[in-house]
C-alpha cells in the first residue's frame, strides 16, 4: 500500500502535532506494517510505504494519525500490488 498524507490549506498546525505523528510513525515500524516513511516534497506532506496488513486494518491505522485526526492531513490509501522487485524486496511480492 501507498499511504498519501497531503496538507490541504492548514499545513502550519501540524508544528503542534509532530511528535504524536512521530509516535504514530514509530509505531507502524514497530508492528512491522510500514516499509519507508518519509516527506512529498517540496512540503506538500508524506508518504508511507506499508505491508503485511489488510486494507481495513491501514485505514484504521491511517485514522488514528494525529495529523488525520486533526485534519491536518488528507489520507489517501493506494493498493499497490508489485509485479516485479529489486532482489531485496522479493518480499513484496508473495
Amino acid at each position: 500500500y501507498i499511504v498519501l498524507l497531503k496538507f490541504p490549506t492548514n499545513k502550519e498546525q501540524a508544528v503542534d502535532h509532530v511528535a504524536g505523528h512521530k509516535a504514530w510513525i514509530e509505531q507502524g515500524f514497530d508492528d512491522g506494517v510500514f516499509l519507508t516513511a518519509g516527506p512529498l516534497q517540496p512540503a506538500l506532506g508524506g508518504c508511507v510505504l506499508a505491508n503485511n496488513t489488510s486494507l481495513e486494518a491501514l485505514q484504521a491505522r491511517v485514522n488514528t494519525d494525529p495529523f488525520v485526526e486533526r485534519d491536518i492531513v488528507s489520507a489517501e490509501i493506494i493498493e499497490y500490488a508489485p509485479n516485479r522487485t529489486e532482489a531485496r524486496l522479493d518480499f513484496l511480492t508473495d
